[in-house]
């Protein structure tokens, strides 16, 4: 089976380098774009998509519905797949050595957070449940946190590897389930 994996689509928070968690903010002009981007390509490419299973927060169900529309089929939030909570970290900048130092400890929860781990351990059985669903193409519109969690499902990852991945708006990526 196929799965594809996306991140939505900008937001002000992206611009600024803010760590965003679980804070719903809202697409930007340039993430709507964005998003429409990837609904062409999906359209034009004519990626085919049994369902769409999206994080709740409102930037990436945007950009799944119009994925959804592209490709002909439902969206559909989980809750399962909504971004880490970075705790006393939401809202700081990206380079705030507090939170740089913090998000070296995996098996540590952010401050009022959750630790990779905990993400893990949502995103592990979901993966395996999608495996044994009913679709044979499946995609997830999610942040950089779960993406982070669903490549390292798929291939080993050092921890250094692990801290560096990243995936950009809108980027799509492709695994075999």
């Amino acid at each position: 089976m196929n799965l594809y994996l996306t991140r939505h689509g900008e937001t002000d928070w992206n611009v600024e380098n803010r760590v965003q968690g679980r804070t719903d903010i809202p697409l930007n002009a340039n993430g709507l774009a964005q998003a429409q981007a990837l609904a062409d390509k999906i359209r034009e490419e004519n990626i085919h998509l049994d369902i769409i299973y999206s994080s709740p927060l409102e930037r990436a169900y945007v950009t799944a519905q119009k994925c959804a529309e592209a490709a002909g089929c439902e969206a559909v939030p989980l809750d399962e797949l909504i971004e880490m909570n970075f705790g006393e970290f939401e809202g700081a900048t990206r380079d705030n050595r507090d939170y740089q130092e913090a998000k070296k400890k995996f098996f540590t929860r952010y401050p009022g957070g959750e630790s990779y781990m905990d993400v893990a351990a949502r995103i592990y059985p979901l993966l395996k449940t999608i495996k044994n669903g009913p679709y044979d193409d499946v995609m997830l519109v999610a942040h950089n946190g779960i993406a982070r969690i669903v490549n390292s499902y798929f291939y080993d990852m050092g921890t250094t590897e692990f801290r560096k991945f990243t995936i950009g708006n809108c980027e799509i990526r492709k695994y075999e389930l």
